[in-house]
């Protein structure tokens, strides 16, 4: 999960170059769905789907339908490797969503610290991004690590039944239809590149229809706030893409911001010795 949600960021920044944020979007949404969909249909998966109709339709709208239209159209204006850190924030925002939601995690002073320690490392990142101007492309960013943060928390207490490969396909397909519309009236006049469309299919086959299914896995095997804690690593995935492959530059608020939020994040969702493991 640490590679495969590493380096969507490197990709949506590619992919923007030919696209339109809509339209990429359809595409991410379109393709991951007619890739999953023929593993996923049967007449007991569309029933046990139909049956969790809500739950399924607000993990859709916050895992995919907002989090990916705010995410691509933040990095029309931030660089690839800075979006994916502040999505760092991600395992900090559901310790606490977890505990005012009715989890079984306490803050004690522990996780508070990492709270405050994560927090800080935000506030790191989002200093230059905000200093340029760019506070509404930081903001969105921040509202997809809350939407990243909220999704596993819906998955684990409403969808623990409804078996991942078709729950992952009908969220697809439904974002794919929300977004039919607008892909089609922000449509390229040209074919886009080689280099464009190559990052689109990696996003929708391997970010998309993989690895949902692999996070699925992870979420019923260790629960939904140790879930995201995969951003342990992919950040500096996503740093180390950014770098290399789009030479985006290596700032000293990078390295300290995302030390910091590691940190935060370990001891924000660090287990206690009461609790019995997951």
């Amino acid at each position: 999960m640490s590679v495969i949600w590493g380096i969507p960021y490197l990709l949506i920044k590619i992919a923007l170059e030919g696209l339109s944020v809509p339209v990429l979007v359809l595409a991410r949404t379109l393709i991951g769905a007619v890739v999953l969909l023929p593993l996923a249909l049967s007449r007991a998966n569309i029933r046990c789907v139909l049956a969790h109709g809500k739950p399924v339709l607000a993990f859709a709208f916050f895992e995919i339908i907002a989090a990916w239209l705010l995410l691509s159209n933040a990095e029309r204006h931030l660089s690839s490797s800075t979006t994916g850190l502040l999505i760092a924030a991600s395992p900090i925002i559901a310790a606490v969503l977890d505990r005012f939601s009715g989890g079984t995690h306490r803050l004690s002073a522990i996780r508070s610290t990492g709270l405050a320690v994560g927090l800080t490392g935000v506030a790191v990142l989002a200093g230059p991004g905000l200093s340029g101007g760019g506070a509404w492309p930081v903001a969105q960013v921040l509202l997809v690590a809350t939407c990243y943060a909220i999704a596993p928390l819906i998955a684990a207490r409403y969808l623990a039944d409804v078996p991942a490969l078709p729950l992952t396909a009908s969220c697809l397909a439904l974002a794919a239809l929300v977004y039919a519309v607008p892909a089609a009236l922000s449509w390229p006049t040209e074919v886009p590149g080689t280099r464009v469309l190559v990052a689109t299919a990696l996003l929708a086959v391997v970010c998309t229809a993989l690895a949902f299914v692999v996070f699925f896995a992870l979420i019923r095997e260790v629960g939904p706030t140790r879930a995201v804690v995969f951003t342990y690593v992919n950040p500096a995935v996503a740093l180390a893409a950014g770098v290399i492959v789009l030479a985006e530059p290596l700032t000293v608020f990078n390295v300290a911001g995302l030390a910091l939020v590691l940190v935060g994040s370990v001891l924000a969702t660090r287990q206690s010795a009461a609790e019995p493991p997951r």
